[in-house]
């Protein structure tokens, strides 16, 4: 069963030790090739998901600039 990671919306250090445990429980039976490309499809996805912030993030100034 794969364990479910629930954060904060305060974002507090319990939630950094849960991160940290989650990170643990699905990582400790991979070997160090599974833990690389794990880690990497993890890293490709957040940085998609900011790059997509960063758009909407823009869009939403440019909309502003032309309602001035």
């Amino acid at each position: 069963m794969k364990p479910t990671l629930e954060i904060s919306p305060d974002f507090t250090l319990e939630d950094i030790r849960k991160i940290r445990d989650y990170n643990y429980e699905m990582t400790k039976n991979m070997s160090t090739k599974e833990k690389r490309a794990y880690y990497k499809k993890e890293a490709d996805s957040g940085i998609k998901e900011f790059e997509e912030f960063k758009a909407k993030k823009r869009a939403s100034a440019r909309e502003l600039r032309k309602k001035k």
